[in-house]
């Protein structure tokens, strides 16, 4: 064992010596370092954001979008609980920087460009890349409501496409 130079100091002692010592700092010549920039956290209440229905040229069927988050710059995430009564999807779309969807309550389909339609249900999370063309969507016979996040990027967080035929949504 290595003997301490000084024995320990009292607890009133080392307190007292060291805010001397923090009031002694900027007279040896001490700089203080500059203040990170202050930010505050956001809390938005649930039921302060208003619902939404979905707009008809992207999607087919009755769909409803309650607004979670928007980031304020520099965050770029966005997200919202999306509902869809049976037999609603979306048209097929990209995001220019990927979506991740978090299904919540029923069961759905979701399909990429030249896939297999994929059924999905309850603690589901399904990541589609930047640029993929995909649809997400309830099954026929079952409602779904999922999480959507996405990103955006200059403004924009998705790019929508042609209809999903009938023939195409069978799944």
């Amino acid at each position: 064992m290595h003997d301490l130079p000084h024995p320990p100091l009292p607890r009133r002692a080392f307190l007292k010596l060291t805010s001397t010592a923090v009031f002694a700092l900027p007279a040896l010549g001490h700089t203080q370092t500059k203040a990170a920039p202050h930010f505050t956290m956001n809390i938005t209440r649930n039921a302060t954001q208003a619902s939404t229905k979905a707009a008809a040229e992207n999607f087919t069927g009755t769909v409803r979008v309650d607004p979670l988050f928007q980031a304020d710059a520099p965050a770029r995430a966005r997200g919202a609980s999306v509902t869809f009564e049976p037999g609603a999807r979306t048209n097929w779309h990209t995001h220019p920087l990927g979506q991740t969807l978090i299904v919540t309550i029923g069961s759905g389909l979701v399909q990429q460009w030249g896939g297999p339609i994929e059924q999905i249900h309850p603690g589901d999370v399904v990541w589609f890349p930047p640029g993929v063309k995909h649809w997400h969507g309830a099954t026929p016979t079952t409602s779904l409501t999922h999480i959507a996040i996405t990103e955006h990027l200059d403004g924009k967080t998705a790019e929508w496409l042609e209809q999903v035929s009938d023939e195409q949504y069978q799944p």
